[in-house]
Formats: structure tokens, sequence, C-alpha cells
């Protein structure tokens, strides 16, 4: 492997799916000011997702309608009929 090309900033992180409150714990090199303590009661740099493994209908097999930026309501209030 070459030397010098992987980040310093290796470490433990939490990611949380912000819609349905799962997290999981997974090594990541992202940056983030803002903490959450984890399940095994440490405390540990959090990056907050809209989507993840658990709430998407590909995983899930269902067709749920996740708008947390209200698009939806943007482009129905664009393109309603008048």
């Amino acid at each position: 492997m070459k030397e010098g090309i992987h980040p310093e900033s290796y470490r433990f992180v939490v990611f949380k799916d912000m819609s349905n409150g799962t997290s999981f714990l997974c090594k990541s090199a992202a940056n983030t000011k803002e903490t959450i303590q984890f399940e095994d009661g440490n405390e540990y740099p959090v990056i907050k997702l809209e989507i993840s493994n658990t709430s998407h209908p590909f995983y899930t097999g269902k067709n749920m309608l996740v708008d947390t930026a209200g698009r939806i309501d943007k482009f129905n209030k664009r393109y309603a009929k008048k």
C-alpha cells in the first residue's frame, strides 16, 4: 500500500438515521463537531443521515415517503393546477 494516502483522523463515528432514529457505529474520517452518547456508554462524534439501509425502500421492501427538506411540497406548490 502507498504511504501517506490514508487520512490520519480515522476514528469511530456514530451514524444516525434522522428519518427513523436508528444509529450504528462505524469507522470514518468525516469531520463533525457534534457528539452523542452511544449504546455502549461512550461518547462519539455523530453524523446525521437522511436515509440509511434501515429506511431506504430498496432494503426495507416498503415504499415509504421520506421528505425531510420539503421538496415535495415545493414541487406541488410550483406545478399545481391553477
